[in-house]
């Protein structure tokens, strides 16, 4: 995670929520000394967060002390103390809800990736992210993935080719599309082209693109597909794929099976902050 930007997001997060004051803490708490507050885990999971946390409170008060007593992608159980934060009372509660937010969140993303990892239970297919993330949370999101033993997918439009079912419609095949990318981009910006038919899967592998996505295929089309791919190009598979049916690709030989749900319909992990007596 790149820290120089966690702060820089931080930063706009705080200026969100607190505006001008929090009125309420500064008015109570204004000139009072210091406190803790435990971050406790109100269900189990694979908690996420730990920098968002020393960074969040660090930028709020200088002086907090942050003690950790778990780390990213360890699992937790529920009433676990996962946090302990020394630092001005008033400081604390600033910071509390929107650090707080983003932890859950990202423990959520977390716990939901090891989830598939396990339920698909392969040493040769990773699963990986999409770009189906929250604006402005794509880092910490990604980070998440990898947290539960996944891993990331491209981090925008910017760092890789992927030529999708409707830049082939507009360009009129995927060898036009191809051809156009290829006599513009440098040499280690990899493409990806979207299948659907074995036609479509033929014409990839005659452009000799980096990988080849089978996208909405079944476990059984993705099996006869696989053949026609030789060594050398990746495969991808994506779209309806849910945790019910993962299971059923485990044996279609393809190198990556690329999840939405894994950042965009995420349920937040239960954690609480208390006041540390």
């Amino acid at each position: 995670m790149n820290k120089l930007k966690l702060r820089l997001q931080l930063e706009q997060f705080f200026l969100e929520d607190i505006g001008d004051r929090d009125v309420s803490s500064d008015l109570i708490f204004g000139k009072a000394g210091s406190g803790e507050i435990v971050f406790i885990a109100k269900e189990s999971g694979v908690f996420c967060g730990e920098e968002v946390i020393r960074t969040g409170f660090e930028l709020l008060d200088k002086t907090s002390i942050v003690e950790m007593m778990t780390s990213d992608g360890q699992q937790v159980d529920k009433g676990q103390k996962l946090a302990i934060v020394k630092g001005n009372i008033a400081e604390l509660l600033k910071g509390e809800r929107v650090i707080l937010n983003l932890v859950q969140r990202m423990s959520g993303i977390a716990t939901k990736t090891r989830e598939a990892v396990l339920t698909l239970g392969s040493v040769t297919t990773r699963i990986c992210d999409t770009r189906k993330t929250t604006p402005g949370l794509r880092m910490l999101e990604k980070y998440a993935v990898r947290c539960g033993g996944g891993f990331n997918h491209r981090y925008g439009l910017y760092d890789a080719v992927m030529i999708k079912d409707n830049h082939i419609s507009f360009a009129g095949s995927i060898t036009k599309a191809v051809s156009e990318v290829r006599e513009q981009i440098g040499h280690m910006v990899k493409i990806e082209v979207e299948t659907e038919t074995k036609e479509q899967v033929l014409e990839a592998v005659a452009c000799k693109v980096d990988c080849i996505m089978f996208d909405n295929r079944t476990p059984a089309e993705i099996k006869e597909f696989i053949p026609l791919v030789p060594e050398g190009i990746m495969t991808e598979a994506s779209g309806g794929i849910t945790l019910d049916n993962l299971s059923s690709y485990r044996e279609t030989g393809v190198d990556y099976i690329s999840l939405g749900f894994l950042t965009h319909t995420v349920k937040a992990l239960d954690i609480s902050v208390k006041v540390n007596i």
